[in-house]
């Protein structure tokens, strides 16, 4: 189970999530979001980031030429698009070798059949609730609507994820291809500002998990 931090701006507060050594972690370049990553974030720090922690950059509706221009600036792995686009931004983007996470909004409308026209040009999907945001709603939606997922590929799952819904998440993986688990709102002090407790809490915790399904 992978884990991925996202909202990250405060220099001092990555350093400290960094020290947690997460799979991602997520910088978000949407204007609109509480969690804008803007000219607070400092490129010559976030190059220096260990190679082994994939950086992830969150766009929403953002042009390709942005995008790349961020990826770039940041030396950023992975471009995570949470809005409209479409699929041929996703092959633009990835023809760049850059790699592509396409995020959807679940809800009990959802066709699950139109992934199969992004499948082809994403590395990772990312399934958040529908909400008043793009992302950052910090609450779930119903996890039964993913067994209508026939697909392969591999997932974060995102939306209101908790230390107290942890155990739901492992018991979904064991059907799902359930790649890791997407962080945010429900870890924060504030908007864009990590609760590093919670954190150490939640890597244990999984990791804990993950010990016992080994052993069991």
């Amino acid at each position: 189970m992978k884990i991925k931090v996202c909202g990250l701006r405060q220099q001092s507060n990555i350093e400290e999530v960094v020290a947690l050594k997460p799979n991602f972690i997520g910088f978000i370049f949407y204007e609109k979001s509480a969690r804008f990553a803007g000219e607070e974030l400092s490129e010559e720090y976030v190059k220096t980031i260990p190679q082994n922690i994939k950086k992830v950059g969150v766009f929403v509706n953002a042009s390709p030429g942005h995008i790349l221009n961020m990826v770039k600036k940041y030396d950023l792995q992975y471009a995570q698009l949470h809005g409209n686009e479409m699929p041929d931004i996703c092959r633009s983007i990835r023809q760049k070798g850059v790699s592509v996470i396409k995020a959807f909004s679940i809800n009990e409308q959802f066709n699950f059949a139109m992934l199969n026209n992004y499948k082809s040009f994403c590395d990772l999907f990312l399934f958040d609730s529908a909400g008043a945001n793009p992302g950052g709603n910090g609450t779930s939606f119903d996890w039964n609507l993913l067994k209508k997922y026939d697909n392969e590929k591999p997932f974060f799952l995102s939306g209101g994820i908790g230390l107290d819904n942890i155990d739901d998440i492992i018991e979904l993986s064991k059907t799902l291809p359930v790649y890791g688990i997407d962080v945010n709102s429900k870890f924060e002090t504030e908007p864009g500002v990590k609760d590093i407790s919670k954190l150490e809490e939640l890597f244990n915790l999984i990791r804990i998990k993950e010990k016992e399904e080994a052993e069991a």
